[in-house]
């Protein structure tokens, strides 16, 4: 383990992009695979699957087609802005690395900006990436976009904290990454959920239209 660990600080000194790419496409990847064991196991306890399926049979292309946004995104892209972000309020905002105020900015803005644009890409490539139109992938969009923000906007701050406070920029993505083999299980429970009245309450209450109840 000490060995694999060695080699993989030796690749990020000699390869920094490559090697954030490769890891992030297989850890998407495993990610995904996890996803989906989780999502038959769930639906085969509700009852939601036949007889004939109750044997899992993974989705490769479904796995390929996550762990290419992996490669393809989250690792170049999640490696240049976490150096930037690191960069920028050192040289800007000209704050003490890992002070409160350090670690604050780095969330906040890691929050606003980082996140809701990696959950757009996401849902859609994703959307795209099956074959959905564009009108279908608005619709997507609509109803799991704002529910994923608001869920995950409770749960990532604390996960950055450590991050931004603890690991060294260098690290950093590689630390995000294995928490999103749990953020790909819950992304692939919520679109699960479709149309729930749980999603639409959030959504509502998002844009300060209550919807009516039925009579």
């Amino acid at each position: 383990m000490l060995r694999m660990w060695k080699w993989y600080q030796n690749c990020l000194t000699v390869h920094p992009v490559k090697t954030q790419m490769i890891s992030s496409g297989v850890i998407w990847g495993l990610g995904d695979i996890a996803a989906q064991s989780i999502t038959h196991y769930t639906a085969e306890r509700n009852r939601q699957i036949k007889e004939v399926e109750k044997k899992l049979k993974i989705n490769w292309k479904r796995v390929a087609t996550t762990s290419l946004f992996g490669f393809a995104f989250v690792g170049p892209v999640g490696h240049f802005w976490y150096e930037s972000l690191d960069r920028f309020i050192r040289s800007r905002l000209v704050l003490r690395p890992n002070s409160m105020r350090f670690v604050g900015a780095k969330v906040a803005l890691d929050g606003v900006i980082f996140g809701p644009l990696d959950l757009f890409v996401f849902f859609s490539y994703m959307g795209f990436a099956s074959g959905k139109s564009v009108p279908q992938i608005k619709e997507d969009l609509k109803r799991d976009f704002v529910p994923a923000l608001i869920l995950e906007g409770g749960i990532w701050p604390i996960v950055q904290v450590a991050n931004f406070r603890f690991i060294p920029v260098r690290y950093q993505l590689l630390y995000v990454n294995f928490f999103c083999l749990l953020d790909s299980c819950f992304l692939s429970w919520l679109e699960q959920q479709e149309d729930a009245p749980w999603k639409q309450w959030l959504v509502s209450l998002l844009s300060g239209k209550e919807k009516p109840a039925s009579s």
